[in-house]
């Protein structure tokens, strides 16, 4: 005669015990607990509010006079914008084919970060050279752009490196144009 086997803990294999409570409530508790534990050193990765507010910059176009430029901070870097006159237009654009260490047209350098035609006449850039950082003046070379003192770098009426060590074009920052004379930059 077989004996049964009754498992020690006297009840069927598939049913709950206290003890597997017991199991799930510590795990369920221990889990909470080191979320809590994590979430502050998660949470002080974010930006900071003020951060954030240096994220974009607006300005009104309408405040820059033909010929002249401003100086803008956005994220704590200058940035230039240019309303450009039409002689200065109609340079850049004849030199468009010139052969240029970074090469790139007047139409490409006024192109909205969403992929529009900017307007030819407001140029916006980062007044940084891109060689040592320094930041260039307008009306120095001999291309009628911006000369950077520091090293010599020569940029023309569209910021395009013409000579000297710098190696790229006056960065363009990411813009949108948001109305006829609002430019949002960031």
């Amino acid at each position: 005669m077989a004996e049964s086997a009754v498992p020690a803990h006297g009840g069927g294999g598939d049913e709950p015990t206290r003890r597997d409570f017991i199991y799930i409530a510590t795990g369920a508790v221990g889990a909470v607990g080191a979320a809590a534990l994590v979430w502050p050193f998660i949470n002080q990765m974010s930006p900071a509010s003020d951060t954030l507010a240096l994220a974009s910059s607006e300005y009104d176009l309408s405040q820059v006079p033909e010929g002249q430029q401003v100086v803008i901070f956005w994220r704590k870097k200058p940035v230039f914008i240019r309303h450009r006159t039409a002689a200065e237009i109609a340079a850049a654009r004849a030199d468009d084919n010139a052969p240029l260490p970074d090469p790139q047209t007047d139409a490409e350098r006024v192109v909205q970060s969403n992929g529009q035609p900017g307007k030819a006449e407001y140029l916006i850039v980062e007044a940084s050279c891109t060689h040592f950082g320094c930041v260039p003046t307008f009306g120095g070379g001999s291309y009628g752009g911006w000369l950077c003192a520091c090293h010599g770098s020569v940029y023309d009426t569209a910021a395009r490196i013409r000579s000297g060590p710098a190696p790229a074009n006056l960065v363009a920052p990411p813009y949108v144009y948001t109305s006829d004379t609002i430019v949002k930059i960031g």
